[in-house]
């Protein structure tokens, strides 16, 4: 039969525990092993410094640019930002005519793409594709069979639109080495020869693309998932969800009618016609060409095929912020230095270390060997907020700022305060005369409330800072709500299944003067005062001279509450001869009598 009391309990809880620790560590180790990960947390860019670009925008028409467009430029670039997964970047403006973009550590080639991507996002129909490699000069097309137009074109898949001069850019095209094909803004109006760069084993394609039909500003947002067979069962495929507003929803319903055909002609999902295709265009540059194998009548196209997880939310993110209102282009690119560096971090651990041996000292001084108890429980939760960034770091690219850092520190001051008001709960137990054993589970109950009440106000600050405020403060806030997190976890898992183990060893349950919980020290009042006689909350303790402990009752005094505090004055005021105390003699009077009433009526007998 298994044996199911507190102390069991808390000993398998203690080893949950132990196993969360343990699989956390194993998971971090895993992405050390692999190369993605380090045993130290990513630092952010006042930490560790980075890259600079500044960006110079560019108008349409090359009219000036305004503040509003400026303001609207960098709100958009903050939320492709952060839709890449970097954290802690720093966009801003200068000399309201540039935008700054600050990223810690060196950007991979996908955010450095992401940030530069301007607002030129179209969808445009794929009248031709091909190899994306340059045809060489030997085998190109001779001038006299170059296509001709024979009229003008009836619509955006025409192939009236490929002229001689289109085929020869096409055919001359390497998207192979795309840095040798360096393109300028293309026409919206006419044909464009572009590329669809090679990715994740698929080779570069070159495509003649019609002009475009529907804008990017008409995508009202985008998402990604995993898709859904025919019978609504989520299967393993991932694909992203497009939705497109009023305007965009009637021509894109017109254009899928007539790629629709093209795929119905060359035989559905076993032919290869490019003119069934849709090429979704950002930057002169495709991101990605589906087939139209529906028509889309609502405006929420679904685009699937061989996406990964990270595929599909890079496309989604490129859908979803691909709309800037104006073009940029990068005038300048540079790396920097750490705004703070190593001796800010140095100062910011250092004044972390101070504050958590003040609160060491503290413990040890108040609670005695309870304290250690304090002490075991900061290094678990320590443990566990340091294997979360660290994880966070590798999984999401969180990266840890100074203001984190001054998260942590303020946090190490609210963990304890957990642990203070469960320890002051369980003494207060002890003072009402109770066994420890009792006391810690009558404590628990009473401080739990309290610690999940206080729990929630913190994390309920750190939400609202953290969805408010922008920039470094965000770093703030994430740190608060993980060491949060990290508070309920170790108070829950670790301090009171650790004292529920030592209320039952002889030192600390028989209350030695170095546990922090002798009852004589903390003005305990003894349960029985007599036999058969039971203390009741009115009875006010009368140490004898032998027993009486001056320290033990000012100690008792100092951690009244103030209900027991006004009680213990009420009774003060109730003096010998006053009604309350009159009721009491008048009793024992009684008693007195009633007991002495046989012997007079034996001698009235003789």
């Amino acid at each position: 039969m298994a044996r199911t009391g507190p102390k069991n309990s808390a000993r398998r809880v203690l080893v949950w525990l132990g196993v969360t620790l343990a699989v956390l560590t194993a998971v971090l180790a895993g992405g050390i092993m692999t190369g993605h990960a380090s045993w130290a947390p990513k630092l952010a860019l006042d930490l560790e410094g980075g890259t600079q670009m500044i960006l110079a925008p560019k108008v349409a028409g090359g009219s000036g640019i305004n503040e509003e467009q400026l303001n609207q430029a960098v709100a958009i670039i903050r939320q492709r930002v952060d839709g890449s997964g970097v954290a802690e970047a720093e966009i801003s403006t200068q000399s309201g005519r540039n935008v700054v973009v600050s990223l810690p550590g060196t950007p991979s080639k996908e955010t450095r793409a992401l940030i530069q991507a301007s607002a030129d996002m179209n969808f445009r129909p794929v009248i031709q594709a091909g190899a994306g490699a340059a045809v060489p000069v030997e085998a190109r097309t001779p001038v006299d069979k170059l296509p001709q137009p024979t009229a003008a074109p009836a619509n955006s898949s025409d192939q009236n639109w490929v002229t001689a001069d289109v085929y020869k850019k096409f055919e001359a095209l390497d998207c192979v080495n795309p840095a040798q094909d360096k393109q300028e803004r293309s026409d919206p109006a006419k044909p464009l020869v572009t590329c669809e760069p090679a990715a994740a084993g698929k080779p570069a394609i070159k495509y003649i693309l019609g002009p475009v039909e529907v804008k990017g500003s008409n995508i009202t947002t985008s998402s990604f998932q995993l898709q859904r067979g025919a019978q609504g069962a989520v299967t393993n495929q991932w694909a992203v969800d497009i939705q497109f507003d009023a305007e965009g929803t009637t021509k894109f319903k017109t254009i899928t009618e007539r790629l629709n055909q093209f795929y119905v002609a060359a035989g559905g999902e076993t032919g290869s016609d490019p003119k069934s295709q849709f090429a979704i265009v950002l930057d002169d540059q495709v991101i990605s060409a589906p087939r139209a194998q529906a028509v889309i009548t609502d405006g929420r196209p679904q685009i699937t095929g061989g996406f990964t997880e990270q595929s599909a939310k890079a496309l989604s993110d490129q859908l979803r912020f691909g709309a800037l209102p104006i073009s940029f282009e990068i005038q300048s690119e540079q790396q920097i230095s750490a705004t703070l560096g190593g001796e800010q971090l140095r100062m910011g651990m250092l004044a972390g270390l101070i504050g958590l041996l003040l609160v060491v000292v503290y413990s040890l001084f108040q609670y005695r060997a309870l304290g250690f108890v304090t002490v075991a429980s900061l290094v678990v939760a320590g443990a566990l907020t340091y294997l979360a960034i660290a994880i966070l770091g590798w999984t999401e690219n969180y990266r840890l700022s100074l203001a984190g850092v001054a998260g942590i520190i303020v946090a190490i001051g609210q963990t304890a305060d957990s642990f203070i008001v469960y320890f002051e709960r369980i003494r207060d137990e002890l003072r009402e005369g109770r066994g420890l054993v009792s006391a810690v589970e009558n404590g628990w109950k009473r401080a739990k409330r309290t610690v999940l009440a206080s729990k929630a106000v913190n994390l309920l600050a750190a939400l609202v800072l953290y969805f408010v405020a922008v920039g470094n403060v965000r770093g703030f806030a994430f740190t608060l709500g993980l060491t949060a997190i990290a508070d309920l976890i170790v108070v829950f898992m670790f301090t009171h299944p650790t004292l529920q183990v030592l209320a039952r060893t002889k030192f600390f349950g028989e209350g030695h003067k170095f546990s922090g919980l002798d009852p004589k020290r903390l003005g305990a009042v003894p349960l029985y005062r007599g036999a058969g006689r039971i203390r009741t909350p009115q009875d006010k303790p009368v140490p004898t001279p032998r027993a009486k402990n001056t320290g033990a009752v000012a100690e008792a005094e100092r951690r009244m509450t103030i209900a027991e505090r006004r009680l213990a004055e009420k009774r003060e005021q109730a003096k010998p001869g006053q009604p309350a105390q009159q009721g009491h003699q008048g009793q024992q009077g009684q008693q007195g009598q009633l007991a002495g009433s046989p012997k007079s009526t034996s001698k009235e007998g003789k």
